[in-house]
C-alpha cells in the first residue's frame, strides 16, 4: 500500500476482487468520511464489475491518511471515523492515529492529548515555560534560561512530538 498526499480528504481505493483475480483492474477511489457512503460506492462499483456477480472487495490503496497504515480489510466504520476525524482536525489527527494505532485513535483521546503545532520541541518548551513562569522571572534574568534543556525534560516525561512532514512538530501530552 502507498499513501499519496495530493488530497486533503482521506480516500480509499476499493478494488473488485473478482476482477483482480482475473487480472482486470476494476475499482474506484472513494472519500473515506462516511461508512454508509463508502458502502454505497462499493456496491455501485461491484455492480459495474466486468465479472458478473462480483461480491468481494478490498482496500488496495489510500491517501490523505498521513503515515497511518490502512489494511486491505480494515473495518469500514473505523476507516470512515478516522477519515472524518482527519478531515476535521487535519494531519495532526493522522499523526496521532498512526502513533496510538488505528484501534485506539479516538476524538476524545486526541482532544485531551493534542497541544498544537510548533516549529520545534524547543519552541514549544519556551512557550510553555513563559506561560507558566513569565510573571515570576525578572526580564533581565530570562536570557539565562536554558529552554532547550527545559524542552528536553518536558519531552522525556510529559509530552511527545510527532514530526510534521511539512515542517515542525505536532505536540501531544502523555496520558
Amino acid at each position: 500500500m502507498s499513501q499519496c498526499e495530493e488530497t486533503t480528504t482521506p480516500r480509499i481505493y476499493i478494488a473488485c476482487l473478482a476482477s483482480y483475480n482475473r487480472s482486470i483492474l476494476h475499482g474506484r477511489w472513494i472519500d473515506a468520511i462516511d461508512a454508509d457512503d463508502i458502502r454505497a460506492e462499493i456496491a455501485a462499483m461491484l455492480a459495474e464489475s466486468p465479472v458478473p456477480g462480483a461480491e468481494e472487495w478490498a482496500i488496495h490503496d489510500y491517501e490523505g491518511f498521513g503515515s497511518l497504515q490502512v489494511s486491505e480489510f480494515e473495518d469500514l466504520e473505523q476507516v470512515a471515523e478516522i477519515g472524518r476525524l482527519i478531515d476535521e482536525y487535519g494531519q495532526a489527527f493522522a499523526a496521532y492515529a498512526a502513533h496510538v494505532g488505528i484501534d485506539f485513535a479516538t476524538e476524545v483521546g486526541f482532544q485531551e492529548a493534542y497541544r498544537g503545532e510548533w516549529g520545534s520541541e524547543e519552541e514549544y518548551g519556551e512557550e510553555i515555560f513563559d506561560e507558566w513562569y513569565a510573571n515570576q522571572i525578572p526580564e533581565n534574568i530570562r536570557c539565562y534560561i536554558d529552554y532547550e534543556a527545559y524542552a528536553h525534560d518536558l519531552f522525556m516525561n510529559d509530552c511527545y512530538s510527532i514530526e510534521n512532514p511539512d515542517g515542525g512538530v505536532y505536540v501531544f501530552m502523555n496520558q
